[in-house]
């Protein structure tokens, strides 16, 4: 049975890492734009993350440019926008793809592990989160319009 604990991600200086030293935490992963209607949307999950990130949860951003190339800067450009802006602290990994042929395999498997409205696979836009519980397996996603406040209580369910 594949886990997230299966995956590797990269930090923004190519450092790549092993998403195995995530396994006992519950995660949201999400992919990002700084760019986008929805990017205010990091001060919601900066705030997660700070709640209960004593309890074992993580937020992972992967920003993405797929999206109406919401995000065009490079990782420095998006790192300083995220902290200066919104305060973040929580891991932003380098820019991927999340569908097509070059789609982060990490994103493929969790859209097939939860996929989306009607039982689609693609990600639509910016801010699709997946929530992954203590063992690595992913327990729903949630669309771009879903608010990060309203996650917390399925986060706390898992914690």
């Amino acid at each position: 049975m594949t886990t997230i604990a299966d995956f590797t991600a990269q930090l923004p200086d190519g450092t790549e890492i092993d998403l195995a030293d995530m396994q006992g935490k519950v995660l949201l992963v999400v992919n990002t734009a700084s760019k986008c209607g929805f990017t205010p949307q990091y001060e919601g999950l900066e705030e997660l993350h700070r709640s209960y990130a004593d309890k074992g949860f993580e937020v992972l951003g992967f920003p993405c440019n797929q999206f109406g190339a919401q995000e065009p800067g490079n990782a420095e450009e998006i790192a300083t926008f995220c902290k200066l802006k919104y305060d973040v602290t929580f891991p932003l990994m380098k820019k991927v793809d999340v569908n097509g042929e070059g789609a982060s395999p990490l994103f493929d498997w969790m859209k097939k592990e939860a996929p989306g409205l009607m039982g689609s696979k693609a990600i639509k836009w910016n801010f699709t989160k997946f929530l992954i519980d203590r063992q690595g397996n992913v327990v729903r996603r949630y669309a771009p319009t879903d608010r990060p406040q309203a996650i917390a209580k399925d986060i706390e369910k898992l914690l």
